[in-house]
Formats: C-alpha cells, structure tokens, sequence
C-alpha cells in the first residue's frame, strides 16, 4: 500500500476547523504572550528580591529605579532568548519537563547578559543580587507552571464517586501512563486506588497521588482496604507466567482483572484509557517481552518494495501491518482469496475499498501469474506466507500439500531469483523439525529448498520456524472457544499433548527481525518459550464458562505427535545474532528432485517419496563454487 498525501488545507475561522484561523490564533499568541510575562514579573521580582537580600533587607539601600530598568530590560532580553530556544513558541507543553530545561537554558543566557549591560549602565544593582536573581527567578517561573498543571489536573481529575476502583499492578513507565490517563480524564471510567510493585525501591513512591500499597503478594489484601473492583496489570512487558498468577490472585477476590497490551501491540505508542482491556487466552498463554533491533530492520524495508504472499492469512496480514509501519516504498499484499485481502486492507486503513493497485489477486500455483506480479512490481523483499496449514487436512490430501506448500514455494523461490529479489523469508513451522506428518514433510522440503535458492543467487534466502499462533484462523483457542459457545464438549486429543505458543504479533515481531540476520540459507528457529499442555488450557477454559463444560479426550490423529520439537535431532541451538533466535544450517534441495513427487500417485506413494525427500541428504546440491566465494553474499548484504 502507498500512502496518499492530503491535500493542503487552508486556515478556517470556523470554531471546528481543523486549522486555527485568525480568531484561534490570537488566542494562542495571547497565551504566549502572557507566558513571557509572567516569567518577565519572576524576573523583576526575582532582581527585587535579590537585592533587597544583598542589603540586609534595608529597603532605604535599594537603588528602585535602579532595579525596574535593569528589570525592564531583562525582561527584553529573556523574551528574546525564550524565544530563540523555542520556549515562547508552543514547542512543548505548558509545565512539562523539556520546557523547564528550555526555562533554565534562557535564564542561564539572561544572567550574563544582565551582568554585563549592568557593567555597561553604571552599576544599577550588586552583582551578586544579578546572580541570585536568576536562580530566583528559575525557581518562580517553574513554581507558576507547577501551580498552573496542578490546577489543571485537578480539574480534570474524575471525581471519586463515579467510575471503578483500580488497583494498579506496577509502578513502572507503563503503569505511570495509564495513572495519568486515567486521572486526566474527567470521564474516566476507573480511578485508580492504589500501585502494587515488588521493587523495594518504590515502596515510598505516589504516581499523581496514588501510593504504592505493596508487592504483588499483597494484592488480596489491598483489594480489600481499598475497597477495589478492579485489577489493572499495567505492565506492558509482563510475561505470561506473570500474567496467569496475578489474574488466578485477582480472581479469587472477586474482582474483574483488566491488562494494558503487551510492548509488541503498543508498538513504541503511549498507553492510554483506551488501551485498557480484559485479560485474553492470549494473555495467559503466549505473551512476552520481544526486543527487536528497529534500526537493523529499518534498514532492509524502509524505502523498499515489499511483497507479502498469503497476505490475506493470520500470518500473512500481521506481517503487512507491522511491515507498513516501517515505511516501505511498496507494500505488495498477494492471495487467492479476496476476502482476505478485503478484511487486512479494512484492518490497516479503515477503508476495505479494495481499490489499491498493491492487492494483488493470485494463486502461488500459477507461474504465469507471479512472473507478471513480480515484473510489474519488482519485489526487493518478499515475505512468503503463503502454505496449507492443516495437518488432518492434509494427511487425508497430500497431492494438495504438494501442489501448494512444495510446488507452489519452489515456484516463489524461482521467480524471486529471476527478478533479482534481494531478501527473501520463507515462513515455516515446528511441524518441519524431526517431521512426521505430510505438512511436517512438505514445510521441511520448503526448508531445503529455500536453502538451495539461496546458494543459487546474490541474494539473501531463509526460513523462520515456530510452532502454534494464537489467535490465527483453526487456532486451538479458536476451536476451543467455539466448542465453549456452543456447549461443549471441548475436544482434546490426549491428556498430555503439548503445544508451543506465541501470539500472532509477537511470532511476526520476531520473523520481521529474523529476515534482518545475516543468513546463509539457514533455518531461523524462534524461541517459543515452554511448551503448554493442552488439557490446561481446555480447563481454564472450561472454568471461565458461565455453564458447566465438560471435556473429552478423543485420541491422536494420523501424523500427530505428543510433544512437538523445535529441533531435530542432528540440529543445535545456537544462537549467534539475537536471544531469540536459533540459527539452524539446513542441506540444500535441487529443484529437480520435485520430478519424483506426482500428485496423482496413491497416497501412500505419494507421502513416502515426500518422506524421502524430506529426510534424505543424499540429495542435497553441493555449489562448491558459491560457497568458496563469500564476497557476492558480503556485496548483497
């Protein structure tokens, strides 16, 4: 997608113009003016004051004439200075702590100019009260602003009668946000009571006059002196282990448990009222810190031609939201389902008009059709999300597994070298590692062959691989909670299956950081935490339902496994470039072995030769030539 600039707009004079017209203007000059006089009384005030110090406090001493010409023109010459460092210009907001620094920075450039125009004038005041006036009038001109912002917020603060008692969990950055959204807000719907923090060195600390009441241990407590109908987790970072002990805490005293979103939603952003939620599934299985090298990833899609397949998919339509605000020079979003091109089109600009000539309508299976999207657009970076992703499904159906995972990606490989691609990232799964499924064996030959492509050109070719995304179309949670609305049975398939999670943001943070390693057609592994058995998310499921929900175990499917693995078993963790990120070699796959595979084989055929090919090293491609040269890699880098 590309963004539209806005028409220039003229200034209206109408009450609710965008634009401040003549009226709003003077306003504002009124008010800016009236700022520099009030800091203009500080001083004269301040070099009375002074003065009057300096001689003991006898009055019949002080030159007063002396003093108010001296005044008057200081009062010029602070005006002059504040508006050089931009403090009478409405650079910043009234009271905050950038203007007090730009305060502080005029009257240090006051007082020598002072010191010397006094020289030059005969002596007016004692120098020393010119010293002391500054420092004077710093403390008045900040004490004004104080009482100003202090009016302000007490004006603004909702009134205590209204709205629901907050306990906040935190007193960190975040916490402190939400505080003063939510007290700065006269139609806030919560008021906060009291901060709950386990850092010893808070135990002291008031955020706007809400004290820290205690650690996190003592919430049961604190909800009960303070009389709290809700917890608040304000920590943007709180993992999800954290997440499940103050929620399983909160619930036992009976009270509604609300999280501000996780770093990876908020995105740099403020946290605000509105950002205030209920507690998800997500919450409690999947969220994590993730930190992420915004410079490194800047530098390969900024002002880059961007292309996404499956963009219409959990996966795919994630990855244009967070890849749009990185600013590429295109943003190219391909599927063969319209529908969902319509729904990430509505998700990232309100409109869903499906009139942006960067929604491409094509099928990977077609190779005439991504040659003419790929030579009209010309890609420098492609995301490739585009796979089936159902393992019953595609037991049942390998032809299918093959056409779309194997086929349709080895032709996305192919393509991309042709047109010169310089950073290609193939989206894989934990089903890939140790496979043992069709779709294990079809995302495990993607693997090689996205290794080989990357051998067989300039540019840089990998594959990320996690495990579940929560949230994602056929999710678990989304079956689950189906199977809840409806009544029950809630469905699993062993008592001590286990599964990987990661929230669809925090699994496309990590591939977004992923495709800006130094690669060499490696497997990137993303560190999906520890694994989560399956029969206890169906539980607490199940206990949140308002009626009782029982849940049936209905056995393993075909190619199911107990304990899916990140790794195979000649695979090492190893972790060069980033925490969270295990960079895995993988043997390459010449193209040409795909003439084993026919689709209209019988099945067993069919998924025993994807086995093979899967498994085999013998049939990984040796490029002696490529390898022994770095130097093409290091120029594409």
């Amino acid at each position: 997608m590309q963004v539209r600039s806005a028409a220039p707009r003229e200034d209206v004079d109408e009450p609710g113009g965008r634009w401040p017209g003549t009226r709003w203007a003077g306003t504002i000059v009124a008010g800016r003016a009236a700022r520099a006089g009030v800091d203009a009384l500080a001083l004269a005030a301040a070099l009375m004051i002074a003065t009057v110090l300096r001689h003991d406090g006898h009055l019949d001493h002080v030159d007063v004439g002396g003093v108010l010409a001296l005044a008057a023109v200081g009062a010029l010459v602070h005006t002059l200075a504040g508006l050089r460092s931009g403090l009478y210009t409405g650079r910043w907001a009234y009271g905050c702590f950038e203007e007090i620094a730009a305060l502080a920075k005029t009257a240090a450039v006051t007082v020598p100019i002072l010191f010397v125009l006094d020289t030059l004038f005969g002596r007016l005041v004692p120098r020393s009260a010119i010293i002391a006036s500054g420092l004077i009038a710093l403390v008045l001109a900040a004490g004004v602003r104080y009482a100003v912002r202090l009016t302000r917020d007490q004006r603004l603060r909702p009134s205590p009668d209204h709205g629901s008692r907050v306990v906040v969990v935190g007193a960190g950055e975040g916490a402190t946000q939400v505080v003063r959204a939510m007290l700065r807000n006269p139609d806030s719907p919560y008021i906060p009571v009291a901060l709950l923090d386990d850092d010893p060195a808070k135990r002291t600390l008031q955020i706007m006059g809400v004290p820290v009441a205690g650690p996190r241990h003592a919430l049961p407590e604190v909800v009960s002196r303070y009389e709290a109908d809700v917890v608040l987790i304000a920590i943007p970072s709180a993992g999800a282990d954290l997440v499940r002990e103050l929620t399983d805490l909160a619930r036992a005293c009976d009270v509604e448990v609300k999280v501000v979103p996780p770093v990876v939603e908020l995105f740099g952003r403020t946290v605000g009222v509105d950002d205030i939620r209920p507690v998800t599934h997500a919450d409690l299985l999947g969220r994590r810190e993730i930190g992420i090298d915004l410079a490194a990833i800047a530098g390969y899609l900024s002002g880059r031609r961007v292309l996404v397949t499956g963009a219409g998919g959990s996966i795919g339509s994630e990855l244009c939201r967070q890849v749009a605000r990185f600013a590429p020079a295109e943003l190219v979003m391909l599927d063969r389902d319209e529908s969902g091109l319509h729904a990430v089109q509505l998700s990232m600009d309100g409109r869903g008009l499906l009139d942006d000539h960067n929604l491409v309508v094509a099928d990977i299976r077609d190779q005439q059709r991504l040659d003419e999207v790929f030579t009209e657009h010309r890609p420098q970076v492609v995301f490739h999300a585009a796979a089936l992703k159902h393992l019953p499904l595609l037991e049942m159906h390998p032809g299918e597994a093959l056409k779309t995972n194997i086929l349709g990606t080895y032709q996305v490989l192919q393509t991309a070298l042709r047109h010169g691609v310089e950073r290609l990232v193939n989206i894989s799964t934990d089903k890939a590692a140790d496979p043992g499924s069709v779709l294990g064996y079809s995302k495990r030959i993607t693997e090689r062959l996205t290794a080989a492509a990357d051998q067989a050109g300039p540019g840089t070719f990998c594959s990320v691989r996690f495990g579940n995304v929560l949230g994602s179309r056929g999710s678990v949670l989304t079956a689950f909670a189906a199977q809840v609305e409806a009544g029950g049975p809630i469905t699993v398939t062993h008592p001590d299956v286990s599964r990987f999670f990661m929230t669809v943001q925090e699994a496309v943070r990590l591939v977004v950081q992923a495709g800006a390693l130094d690669s060499a057609g490696e497997v990137l592994v993303l560190d999906m935490g520890e694994p989560v058995r399956i029969a206890d998310v169906a539980r607490r499921l199940a206990d949140a339902a308002e009626r009782h929900v029982s849940i049936v175990y209905t056995g393993l499917r075909p190619g199911e496994k107990l304990h899916e693995s990140l790794f195979g078993p000649d695979e090492a963790d190893h972790r060069p470039n980033h925490p969270l990120i295990s960079q895995v070699p993988v043997p390459p796959l010449d193209g040409s072995a795909l003439s084993l595979l026919d689709a209209a084989a019988p099945r067993a055929d069919l998924i025993a030769v994807m086995r093979w090919l899967a498994e085999s090293p013998a049939l990984s491609v040796a490029r002696p030539a490529r390898a022994a040269d770095p130097s093409s890699r290091s120029r594409a880098a």
